[in-house]
């Protein structure tokens, strides 16, 4: 089905208050449509509150959470109070795992399933893809991520001396990343730019179109940090990532908090799996990717393919494009 077919939504409005039925499945198709009725909805006069009924509603991904998101947004822009009614246990499991269930006015009393002694609910993770509920994959990352924090155990202290020879400070450096669903996490590197970098950022020029930054001659990386990134050296503290079960070896790039605010709810389609320290965008040149749409189709390239030994490819690929001089991040 294309994205742009529209769905039926059936919606009932009494005085100020509008009651929205949601389809039993709220993933891309759903969402995109979704999203632009409701831009409608809250442009109409005396409107004062949105039930969403959730009651058939059992399969949800990122783009549904995408566009569920944007129009809490939208809601509170237009001070419309959004409610969400018989929310099934397994999208309640979703919300829960990216923290929108603290989010949301979720109405508890209007439970669409209710647990007794002699029923159990089944909280089944959300529909997602394959590869994030693939125990071999997380086997497979386990194991990398143990072998890559015993590198970078080995080459921490030489990396360490380098970073603070040329640019006194800390060490590593961390930031916030959005990854399955939507969920924050914190991210590590090796610092490879000047410790205000991150103030400095938007006097720097973006050479890239869309939901990312790119520039090819960014002040802010030191000459240690040009040499951390040409060789992907800086990214080896992101095992630890994997370890914990934030990010895989192999996925898609982690968007910051601030790309995610700018995607359309399609683009949310690239947080369907976990994102990875190396993929499609790291062994397709990275460093020459401008286009966003062109990081969305690396991203859904990886999800129609994925199997583990695309995975295994990947990361030897990854491993040649590293050891090539004319590769890396810069």
């Amino acid at each position: 089905m294309s994205l742009k077919a529209k769905i039926s939504l059936v919606t009932t409005r009494i005085n100020s208050t509008l009651l929205v039925q949601l389809p039993p499945r709220l993933t891309v198709v759903e969402a995109v449509s979704f999203r632009e009725y409701f831009q409608t909805w809250v442009e109409a006069p005396g409107l004062t509150k949105i039930i969403l009924d959730f009651g058939q509603t059992t399969i949800i991904d990122s783009s549904g959470v995408g566009s569920l998101i944007s129009n809490h947004k939208s809601a509170q822009a237009k001070n419309i109070q959004l409610v969400f009614w018989s929310v099934h246990p397994q999208v309640n499991l979703a919300f829960s795992l990216v923290g929108l269930d603290k989010i949301f006015h979720i109405e508890t009393n209007t439970e669409a399933i209710v647990p007794t002694a002699t029923r159990k609910v089944e909280q089944r993770p959300p529909l997602t893809h394959a590869s994030v509920r693939s125990p071999m994959k997380r086997a497979i990352d386990i194991v990398g991520a143990i072998v890559g924090l015993s590198i970078t155990a080995v080459i921490f202290v030489p990396i360490a001396i380098a970073i603070k020879l040329e640019s006194p400070g800390p060490i590593l450096f961390s930031q916030i990343r959005c990854g399955w669903m939507g969920r924050r996490f914190r991210i590590w590197k090796f610092r490879s730019m000047v410790t205000n970098a991150e103030a400095l950022k938007a006097t720097i020029t973006n050479q890239a179109s869309g939901a990312f930054f790119k520039n090819d001659n960014d002040p802010r990386i030191t000459r240690v940090g040009r040499f951390l990134r040409k060789t992907s050296l800086d990214e080896l503290p992101q095992f630890w990532n994997v370890l914990q079960g934030d990010m895989s070896l192999v996925g898609t790039r982690p968007p910051t908090p601030d790309e995610l605010e700018k995607y359309e709810v399609s683009n949310w389609q690239r947080l369907d799996v976990k994102p990875g320290l190396s993929g499609e965008w790291q062994v397709n040149g990275r460093s020459k990717i401008r286009n966003f749409e062109d990081v969305i189709e690396l991203d859904l390239r990886y999800q129609n393919n994925w199997s583990l030994l695309y995975d295994l490819k990947l990361i030897f690929k990854t491993i040649f494009v590293i050891l090539n001089k004319d590769s890396g991040a810069v």
